[in-house]
């Protein structure tokens, strides 16, 4: 699989899209339940006729979205940050510096999230919180192609929340994915989309230990491979 894995990561990002979409169609209908989940969260969010648009681009991007971290993980980050076409929103940021403040950055499940870590990490130091996968074989290529240079990763535990704590109190950022199921005791159950959700709270509880400013970030997949 790790053999594999490196292979796809050699492929141009317009097939690796394509490759994704074609799986993501495989997985949707492979799977009663992955199906059901897809159609019940879609429902929650939009009204019906809209959900029903949604849908194929829906399951096309989740399958794109795995088919790129090959590309995004084992490439050259110039290479990945190249990818990269426009910014918006940097003075934000930048303000945030001016004001000598550590930065939380919050990048929720949604585009290319995985990029984000990679362009910030071209421009500051920046700790990332991350779960170490369940299949052994993905770990070290995981830890290969999300750490190096100025980007550290610290494992999602005491230790690691430790480390991040210290790199908000140097004003330096870091950066976690907030729409992960905390582990026991360590979140709150939360009305999302009228529905109760168990809900991390360690973000906000960074955020008030180490007097960051959060700002809140997504990176959106451009069609075509762009």
């Amino acid at each position: 699989m790790t053999l594999l894995f490196r292979l796809l990561g050699r492929l141009p990002l317009r097939l690796l899209h394509a490759l994704g979409a074609l799986s993501g169609w495989v997985a949707y209908l492979a799977s009663p339940t992955y199906r059901r989940h897809t159609r019940e969260n879609l429902a929650l969010a939009y009204a019906p006729d809209e959900a029903r648009a949604i849908l194929p681009a829906a399951v096309a991007h989740a399958g794109r979205g795995v088919l790129e971290l090959p590309l995004i993980w084992l490439r050259d980050r110039e290479e990945v940050t190249g990818l990269v076409r426009h910014v918006t929103g940097w003075e934000v940021v930048e303000r945030a510096q001016a004001r000598g403040e550590g930065i939380l950055f919050l990048t929720p499940h949604l585009g290319c999230f995985d990029i984000i870590a990679q362009y910030l990490a071209v421009h500051m130091k920046l700790t990332v919180l991350y779960r170490p996968p369940k299949l052994a074989w993905l770990k070290p290529l995981m830890e290969e192609g999300r750490g190096g240079g100025d980007l550290h990763l610290a494992q999602a535990d005491l230790s690691g929340v430790r480390i991040l704590l210290r790199a908000l109190k140097r004003r330096e950022a870091i950066g976690m994915l907030p729409d992960q199921v905390p582990g026991e005791g360590e979140g709150v159950w939360a009305e999302f989309f009228g529905r109760p959700a168990f809900t991390m709270t360690l973000a906000a509880r960074l955020t008030e230990a180490g007097k960051a400013a959060v700002i809140l970030t997504y990176a959106e997949r451009l069609p075509q491979g762009a």
